[in-house]
């Protein structure tokens, strides 16, 4: 890479740092700028995963606060994430990469209308929450939690993009909490998605791991979680989701001329 090259890795992973504390989706950033620079699909993905773990930390330790009282909810939680990110990366390594190169354009392309359509969403689970009677949840609801876990961590170990929308849209539906403890949550299972994957990758995919740019993502993530978690609330949450959007749909039009 040259040096501005490398320069627009660790902005792009700073910026994913803090969209993915605030809003989620900061693959949509990191992801068509490391295809830009010359990687792999394959291994653009791999090494975005690796890379945004210190992100997704800083995000979670951002969000403490919001945390409170959900211990119980994460425990019974992050075992559904951690399988479903063990089973996302096994796919990701066991399919032949013309597989993932074919679907990838079909999970960016979802995760932007996903994206697009958060305020909607948003107001939607306000209304729901709103007629909620606040009682914990059942062991229905449980097992629906778990199923949402599982299946958003196996989408995240398979393609990250926008599994935090995904998340908070599950979530949101089943639990009587405010967006901002929802997005605790999200964060915390993000983190721990992204991390267990990122083993699952060092282990037995070194090799497709491209490090230097997985260096310059975790250091500029790093520092955008940690904003992100201090400072993203104040930030137009329109001008972020139109820059996911529209980086989107470059990763697209990326994908689709390689």
């Amino acid at each position: 890479m040259t040096g501005w090259e490398m320069l627009a890795v660790a902005a792009a992973g700073m910026a994913a740092g803090g969209i993915n504390a605030v809003v989620g989706s900061g693959t949509l950033v990191t992801f068509p700028v490391l295809l830009a620079v010359g990687l792999p699909p394959v291994t653009a993905t791999i090494t975005n995963s690796l890379g945004l773990v210190p992100g997704n930390l800083t995000g979670s330790i951002g969000y403490r606060r919001e945390l409170r009282g959900q211990r119980g909810l994460l425990l019974r939680l992050l075992p559904a994430s951690v399988l479903g990110a063990l089973t996302g990366a096994f796919l990701l390594l066991h399919l032949p990469a013309s597989a993932f190169e074919a679907v990838v354009p079909v999970l960016v392309g979802l995760a932007v209308v996903l994206v697009a359509v958060q305020p909607p969403l948003q107001r939607a689970l306000a209304r729901r929450r709103a007629d909620d009677d606040g009682s914990p949840p059942g062991r229905g609801r449980l097992a629906a939690l778990f199923a949402g876990a599982y299946a958003t961590g196996s989408y995240g170990g398979y393609f990250a993009a926008s599994q935090g929308v995904l998340q908070i849209g599950i979530f949101g539906l089943l639990l009587h909490e405010s967006l901002q403890r929802l997005n605790a949550l999200k964060n915390v299972l993000t983190l721990a998605v992204n991390a267990v994957a990122a083993a699952a990758y060092v282990v037995v995919a070194t090799d497709r791991v491209d490090w230097p740019a997985a260096g310059l993502v975790a250091a500029g993530a790093l520092l955008g979680g940690y904003l992100g978690a201090r400072f993203g609330r104040r930030l137009p949450s329109a001008v972020l989701r139109t820059a996911i959007v529209v980086l989107g749909c470059v990763a697209i039009a990326v994908l689709l001329s390689r």
